[in-house]
């Protein structure tokens, strides 16, 4: 119901007046309704997702206290707008996704109950079978895999892959249940930035593209690298999801977000970050994205800007060298894999900058893989006084860290070398193999394909023998990155990551190769897995266990 053309003129009689206001009534009543419905309908969102365009928000924080942080989490679901399924885990007040601060030494009680309902709409497909060995050796949790299982990998974290800890084979929570974490990080676990997420094979991929996935901050990188204390720190996290339909090229794989702020395809409206002009800051962004390869960049006004990398995969660079200090590493875009972090310290732009941009640039998967288009993640608004909400600052330095974990590596004598290779076939089937084993999909029920010991230092080569890229990534430890292409890598890229990425092959000439030193002389024994961490691969049989026996 519209007003009738008298009522656009003031200079009506009073008898239309009445009739007047009734209509703008009416009006005000649609508009009113028009906007407090969408607001309560976000309100009212099991796992809430930013507004196009917003401002980044720094994720919700728990911090430990007394050496240990005790929480509870619960994992959801709902379908979003395009009746896709999001997943998150939240927190008792209500809180998604919490970023997890823990000191070296502290303990993690994580109480986690599955309140994804069975038939929820929109659980995924499983791409194996549910039935798992039921031994009493090997049960933790439920003994069943369905649609809606969950479970938490703490990713990068050098913390025991046992039953209650960070043990992903068969470990299940399924709908109702509760289940009960407690991780005891080392006291020389390097303090850096890692993440958290759901990784029940087959199902992976839709959980962590839902957006169930959240940040674990070691503390005490400020011990390690002085050059950050004090400065104002950031926090972000990118995350991918599947385009609506079958939107044709030049589309992306996926689409990205940056802290839940959507930057969608076709029109890539960038999230919104607030800063001061011309100021240090701490950056520390996680790639949780399931399949996408970042290339990360700042620009301003078309020129790459400097990023001193602090710290990559949550080890500070350059550090485990015996001098127990941090190097930085200057360069002016970093490649992300799926699950990689970097930490950078950048300079914000000055005011009179037109656009400042963080992007992604293009990166060239191969023929058979996913388009990762460049495209902006955030603009830097340089904001007028009242200055931008403050960010929190890193702490004051206090005193040099004791023995690095990983000291001594490199210099260390290598007890075993192996080969390994990432493959695929034309059903799409994926395989990581040791060579001279035959190709196998993963199982849960599968017998370890590499055995070693506690106390050993081994060299792996991984080959890869398809035309896409893979990203190899092993539980429990990191490894230090030394040749590629069977070339010694220079010592400013030599570093201790636990996800490298292995480019495609292109058909002729020898495989793409990476050359690394996994460290096997922590505490940790037991199985855990070794795998491609582009999801889709992981869930379509990319993964194999390794078993560390006791000294």
């Amino acid at each position: 119901m519209l007003p009738s053309r008298k009522c656009l003129h003031m200079t009506e009689k009073p008898a239309f007046f009445s009739a007047c206001a009734r209509s703008y009534g009416f009006i005000f009543l649609i508009v009113l309704v028009a906007i407090i419905l969408p607001a309560a309908s976000s309100a009212q969102q099991t796992c809430p997702r930013s507004p196009v365009g917003s401002v980044v928000q720094d994720p919700p924080a728990l911090y430990s206290h007394g050496g240990k942080l005790v929480a509870d989490l619960t994992y959801q679901t709902e379908l979003d707008e395009d009746g896709t399924a999001r997943f998150c885990f939240k927190t008792s007040d209500g809180r998604q996704s919490p970023t997890l601060y823990l000191n070296p030494g502290d303990e993690l009680v994580l109480r986690v109950k599955n309140l994804v309902p069975p038939d929820a709409p929109g659980l995924p497909q499983m791409k194996m079978a549910p039935d798992m060995d039921v031994s009493a050796a090997s049960i933790c949790g439920a003994t069943v895999m369905t649609p809606s299982s969950v479970n938490i990998h703490y990713h990068g974290t050098n913390v025991s892959p046992s039953c209650h800890s960070d043990e992903v084979i068969h470990t299940l929570i399924n709908s109702g249940d509760s289940f009960e974490y407690r991780l005891k990080f080392p006291a020389d676990e390097p303090p850096g930035l890692y993440w958290y997420h759901p990784h029940v094979h087959g199902i992976s991929e839709a959980a962590v593209q839902g957006g169930a996935t959240g940040l674990i901050v070691i503390g005490g990188i400020q011990n390690v690298q002085p050059l950050v204390a004090g400065l104002p720190q950031r926090l972000l996290v990118v995350r991918d999801k599947e385009l609506p339909g079958e939107p044709p090229p030049p589309a992306p794989g996926y689409n990205l977000s940056l802290n839940y702020v959507p930057v969608s395809f076709p029109a890539y409206t960038p999230a919104i970050i607030n800063v001061h002009a011309h100021e240090q800051q701490f950056w520390r962004l996680a790639n949780t994205a399931a399949d996408s390869i970042l290339d990360i960049a700042l620009l301003y006004d078309g020129s790459p800007q400097k990023l001193e990398v602090v710290a990559l995969d949550g080890v500070p660079t350059g550090s485990q060298d015996g001098t127990r200090l941090g190097k930085l590493v200057t360069v002016d875009h970093v490649r992300v894999p799926p699950a990689g972090r970097v930490e950078f310290i950048m300079t914000t732009p000055p005011r009179d900058a037109r656009n400042a941009v963080l992007i992604t640039r293009r990166v060239n998967t191969g023929p058979d893989g996913d388009n990762d288009p460049a495209r902006p993640l955030a603009i830097l608004k340089v904001g007028e006084e009242p200055a931008p909400v403050p960010l929190p600052t890193v702490p004051a330095f206090q005193s040099l860290t004791k023995r690095q974990r990983f000291e001594g590596l490199e210099q260390a004598k290598v007890s075993a070398f192996r080969k390994l290779y990432f493959s695929e076939d034309s059903d799409d089937h994926f395989f990581i193999t040791v060579d001279g084993q035959k190709p196998k999909m993963f199982s849960p029920d599968d017998p370890p394909s590499i055995v070693t010991h506690q106390g050993a230092v081994e060299e792996w080569t991984i080959e890869n023998r398809s035309k896409e890229n893979h990203e190899f990534h092993i539980h429990q430890l990191h490894f230090l990155l030394e040749r590629v292409n069977d070339i010694l890598v220079p010592p400013a890229k030599r570093q201790f990551l636990d996800t490298v990425d292995v480019p495609f092959w292109s058909g002729k000439g020898p495989y793409p190769s990476v050359t690394v030193r996994l460290d096997f002389r922590g505490a940790d024994i037991g199985d855990f897995v070794y795998h491609c961490h582009i999801l889709e691969h992981e869930d379509g049989g990319m993964m194999a266990i390794i078993r560390v026996l006791n000294r």
